[in-house]
């Protein structure tokens, strides 16, 4: 659908000169165009979103999962394991800070695993998981996981993949462009991430996603 002229005119404008100015860059300073590809960018951001969802679902309970097999049902108010959360000074992201903030607001284990942070889960992949979870947890909680890795080097490649993926999550949730981006790249990693969580689940993400039509689209 062409745009009118008021369109044209008024939505640089609403969007922000500076945000807009990143897609009248890429492309040529065509208003026309690069408001097509700001609309795109919107499409493909939205649609991420479910991927994007099922991904995260899936990987923080498979690893709520792990951790209760360690620490118990009750694990978010478990002395040791809440003592065993690395605990930086300063500002930078505080695991134990942020498990004792949501299990003082919550009184069950599933409200703290919705409640906590992304960045909660990444952190739990780290290698100083690897010898008092990991070791004797990941098979069964990765289930589809590359066989060609140990289990260090797989857990490793776990935690990669969901520092690229919350990362770009965020740039998703920021409203930021995503259009330079390798975005099938992207897609195959969050695909990856599920199908090592369960094979299941990737085949019907696979089915339901919406994105690769878009992908190819403005390809």
């Amino acid at each position: 659908m062409p745009l009118t002229q008021e369109e044209l005119k008024n939505l640089p404008h609403v969007i922000s000169e500076p945000r807009f100015e990143t897609y009248l860059r890429a492309r040529g300073n065509d208003r026309a165009v690069a408001l097509a590809l700001y609309r795109w960018n919107l499409e493909v951001s939205a649609a991420f979103i479910g991927s994007l969802h099922l991904c995260e679902i899936a990987v923080r309970n498979g690893i709520a999962d792990a951790i209760e097999a360690v620490h118990g049902s009750n694990w978010p108010w478990n002395e040791g394991f809440i003592r065993s959360l690395p605990s930086p000074s300063g500002k930078s992201y505080n695991a134990k800070r942020n498990l004792q903030s949501c299990a003082r607001h919550h009184q069950t284990t599933g409200k703290v695993i919705a409640d906590l942070k992304f960045v909660f889960w990444e952190k739990m992949l780290t290698s100083r998981f690897q010898r008092p979870i990991w070791q004797h947890h990941f098979s069964n909680v990765f289930t589809g996981y590359d066989g060609a890795l140990d289990l260090s080097g797989a857990r490793a490649a776990c935690r990669d993949d969901l520092e690229e993926i919350r990362l770009f999550r965020n740039r998703i949730a920021h409203h930021e462009p995503i259009f330079a981006r390798n975005l099938q790249d992207d897609l195959d990693r969050i695909i990856r991430l599920v199908r090592w969580r369960n094979p299941s689940a990737a085949e019907w993400l696979i089915k339901i996603e919406t994105i690769t039509p878009l992908i190819e689209k403005q390809t």
